[in-house]
């Protein structure tokens, strides 16, 4: 029957049976590829507007991107935003990383029918449309002045980042042996010694890997910035929406560019990480 089938048992799909299953999955990642890397060629088109193919090739919206220091109709600066956008990333991991790990803690070791009734509360803000969490924080932000403000983007982002490692760090926990922990107990350590000792080691992957989704997801999160940045701390992806709104500017292509590289690279990352901690 051809090299297809060969060493298949009679219970085993043949290779040759799924065939159809591949090429259709080429099709979809063809499709959903596609789209984002027709972005890559227009970054290098020295044209005063987005083009493709190019007819001639520049660094030109490169260098915009990254040498335009002045205010220039009523925007940031592109690296000023970009400047914005990394500082919150930055300390999103440090607010949600910390809560979703402890509430992925609290839930392993909690009854089951309690584990049932918290875990979807708090993985709801993956759930409920994202423009419903940014209007509620908006008009919630007005009454504390926290509109346009660092603080306000960092808490907003925090919390669409904990529900993904609240369900990356359970997913690690659950495959983690609980009486290491509890023999540590025994010996007289204390319940936070014997998570920072024993536990935390043993998880350390899962942890780096839901910290770089938590980065990846305030840099790359555009509605809720809409909603509460603004001003000097307009984010990157809000500075481009609002330039791709008004006006036509190539730049976007450039930096979505750099966006692209910088979370395919983010994310191989947590791959490779996530299947050393397999």
């Amino acid at each position: 029957m051809g090299f297809l089938d060969q060493n298949v048992s009679e219970t085993q799909i043949k290779l040759r049976g799924r065939l159809w299953l591949y090429i259709l999955s080429a099709i979809i990642l063809f499709l959903l590829i596609v789209p984002s890397l027709v972005v890559i060629p227009m970054s290098f088109s020295s044209s005063q507007y987005l083009e493709f193919p190019p007819k001639d090739w520049s660094f030109r919206w490169y260098e915009n991107y990254f040498f335009s220091w002045k205010v220039e109709n009523g925007f940031n600066d592109w690296m000023a935003a970009t400047r914005t956008s990394l500082l919150v990333a930055v300390l999103t991991i440090f607010v949600a990383t910390p809560i979703g790990t402890l509430a992925a803690y609290g839930l392993i070791n909690s009854t089951s029918r309690l584990r049932t009734i918290l875990f979807p509360i708090m993985i709801s803000p993956m759930m409920v449309p994202i423009i419903l969490v940014a209007i509620g924080l908006f008009y919630f932000y007005v009454q504390f002045k926290m509109v346009n403000s660092v603080l306000g983007l960092v808490l907003g982002h925090s919390l669409v980042a904990m529900p993904l490692v609240l369900i990356i760090v359970m997913s690690a926990l659950k495959n983690y042996d609980m009486n290491q922990e509890k023999v540590a107990r025994s010996l007289g350590a204390s319940r936070p010694r014997a998570f920072i000792e024993i536990t935390l080691p043993q998880i350390k992957f899962s942890l780096i890997s839901a910290s770089l989704i938590s980065f990846l997801t305030s840099f790359d999160e555009i509605i809720i910035s809409l909603f509460v940045a603004g001003g000097d701390n307009s984010t990157i992806t809000r500075s481009m929406f609002l330039a791709l709104r008004d006006q036509i500017d190539p730049t976007i292509a450039a930096i979505s560019t750099v966006l692209i590289l910088i979370s395919s690279g983010l994310l191989i990352i947590t791959q490779v990480l996530g299947s050393k901690s397999r």
